[in-house]
């Protein structure tokens, strides 16, 4: 494809999309296609008379307004949502217009597919304890007791790696929500829920990161690994419901699909808000599209709801089969940012991810295609950010119970989900990469995950300290020694799209309230570093507006990545496509990270 092909195809989608947007009342700003999201926009153009499976999001105590009129009009209504004000509905593409007209809804999203992020390990080679030992724990570490995680996935098999440990179950793939016998015919949240929590019964040195947490299964993707958004959205209503009867403190999504809009529209987005503040932490995965089919390097290829901004967005990073920290990489194929729309910095951290051993059964679809990657009868190998998202859950857990030990929980408050991804970040590692040039901010968010020394500080904490005031019971040494090796820590915190240096972490900041959005402005004390403009390693400079220079870019039909190589100039990276992936090494002297180019405005030469 030529760039002049490229041009006529992007202003031509440009000239419906801008009718479409005067017809439906959209404002200029970060959603391009008014109420609608970008798929939903191009169904309109296409013409098609298929059913569409949407989620419609309404105005503050319009919900049973709404619901009443659609079902009125013959509409089957699938789920409601109410945490977020949204219901899930099957309409015609006539409809849409009459949606985007109706004062009270506030945006109409496709209810696309999800799936989860992880692939076969790709090696068959024997598999060694690294996990445990890489993160820095030992036979003395907490174990995650107490804590109750929330596995949004697959489902989880019981075994004896979890007996008595899977608390509750739920499925809405054959149940409709309803509590059921805990089970997995496909294989990825026995995988995930062993990376947590497996206790080693099977085969001790495959134990998970928090042996000793309560699980409970929330079952949304099928055999073959697919879901839909509404019953991820369903799922984690659920949960946030249910945090005090299940005892549910932690969410894990090792799941996800393309951004087709903002965050502050995104109704899976807006889910795991809810959940955050309603005091849960949420993991997620970032998504494995950090290169192409020829090797080539990404930005941009985060997957929602890992641009939520309050939620801890995990890329991966590889291990390389040792327990020293020194050799570890960021795997190719995690996703990079910033996010689509918003250009928020993601991922938040990086946590082992590739060839990850963890619980497999034999009549899972998972065990049963890939049997060149079983490490024995109970085990399977797979690769992703799914695995480091599930191994920085576990990580969440040993640090709840640390913090709330020390501070004799509930007569001490627990940690926030925004002090937990704080006390994540600032203890990261900052990684290098093969010739020893560090990672930018986009690629490895504050750096590799530290399990011990998170704990290190969240023992340290005590967080029944005034707003404003330290917080630290005892001192901490800002470094930790793995495999013989002493690592000092990255100290830096990525909020929103900038980065927090000095020691905030130290002081119990309002920015670590549970009702503060991550990334939203912020007073500091005066002892923190705070800029409109931020260096991400040595290369890039990050402001508020972005053009984009002469590179390759990848274009999606929602679903697939198309591969397209494009070669001009000064073409602007726009939120036309909310799926485009910026292929190539990111340099200083092929992007300008200025002030000069409104983010969105399409300008083509």
């Amino acid at each position: 494809m030529t760039s002049k092909t490229l041009q006529r195809q992007l202003l031509g989608g440009l000239l419906g999309l801008a009718m479409l947007s005067l017809a439906s009342g959209a404002q200029a700003g970060p959603r391009p296609f008014g109420k609608l999201d970008r798929p939903l926009a191009a169904v309109v153009q296409s013409g098609t008379t298929a059913t569409q499976n949407v989620i419609i999001r309404v105005e503050a105590g319009q919900l049973s307004a709404v619901r009443d009129r659609l079902k009125a009009a013959g509409k089957i209504i699938d789920a409601e949502h109410g945490s977020i004000n949204a219901l899930s509905v099957r309409v015609s593409p006539s409809d849409l217009a009459g949606l985007v007209a109706d004062p009270a809804i506030d945006s109409v999203s496709t209810n696309g597919p999800v799936s989860s992020f992880a692939a076969p390990g790709g090696s068959t080679s024997t598999a060694i304890d690294v996990l445990r030992s890489t993160l820095g724990l030992t036979s003395a570490s907490p174990t995650g007791k107490g804590i109750g995680i929330a596995i949004v996935d697959s489902g989880i098999q019981p075994s004896s790696d979890f007996n008595g440990r899977i608390v509750a179950f739920y499925d809405w793939v054959n149940a409709g929500g309803k509590f059921a016998t805990a089970y997995d015919d496909f294989g990825h949240g026995t995988h995930i829920a062993g990376l947590i929590g497996s206790s080693g019964a099977l085969a001790s040195q495959y134990a998970g990161v928090a042996p000793g947490a309560r699980l409970i299964g929330l079952k949304v993707l099928d055999a073959n690994g697919q879901g839909k958004t509404s019953d991820v959205i369903s799922a984690i209503t659920f949960a946030t419901a249910n945090k005090q009867l299940l005892g549910i403190d932690v969410i894990n999504l090792s799941l996800g699909h393309p951004i087709y809009e903002s965050a502050a529209t995104d109704p899976l987005v807006q889910a795991v808000e809810a959940a955050v503040r309603a005091g849960i932490v949420v993991v997620t995965a970032a998504g494995n599209f950090g290169v192409n089919s020829s090797g080539k390097i990404g930005y941009a290829g985060i997957t929602s709801p890992g641009n939520s901004p309050s939620a801890i967005t995990v890329g991966a990073f590889d291990e390389q089969d040792t327990v020293s920290r020194a050799d570890d990489l960021v795997a190719p194929y995690s996703s990079r940012g910033p996010t689509w729309y918003d250009a928020e910095a993601k991922p938040d951290l990086v946590a082992p991810g590739h060839h990850m051993v963890s619980n497999a059964y034999r009549l899972q679809t998972l065990y049963k295609n890939y049997p060149s990657f079983l490490v024995d009868t109970n085990h399977i190998k797979l690769s992703g950010t799914s695995m480091a998202a599930g191994v920085t859950t576990g990580a969440v857990a040993v640090l709840l119970e640390a913090n709330r030990t020390a501070n004799a929980y509930p007569a001490g408050p627990s940690l926030t989900p925004n002090a937990v991804k704080a006390i994540l970040q600032y203890t990261a590692f900052r990684m290098h990469d093969a010739v020893g040039t560090e990672y930018d901010s986009l690629t490895q968010g504050a750096g590799a995950l530290n399990a011990a020394g998170s704990i290190e500080l969240a023992r340290a904490i005590n967080t029944s300290a005034p707003v404003g005031s330290w917080w630290l019971a005892t001192g901490v040494t800002e470094s930790t020694t793995i495999a013989g090796q002493n690592i000092v820590w990255g100290t830096n915190i990525v909020w929103g799209t900038n980065i927090v240096w000095g020691t905030a972490v130290y002081t119990n900041e309002p920015a670590w309230a549970q009702n503060i959005v991550w990334g939203t402005n912020i007073v500091w004390g005066t002892n923190i570093v705070w800029g409109t403009n931020i260096v991400w390693g040595t290369n890039i400079v990050w402001g508020t507006n972005i053009v984009w220079g002469t590179g390759l870019i990848g274009i999606t039909d929602g679903t697939n990545i198309v591969w397209s190589t494009v070669s001009g100039t000064n073409i602007v990276w726009s939120t036309l496509n909310a799926a485009n992936i910026v292929w190539g090494t990111i340099y200083a002297d092929n992007i300008v990270w200025g002030t000069n180019i409104v983010w969105g405005t399409i300008i083509l030469q």
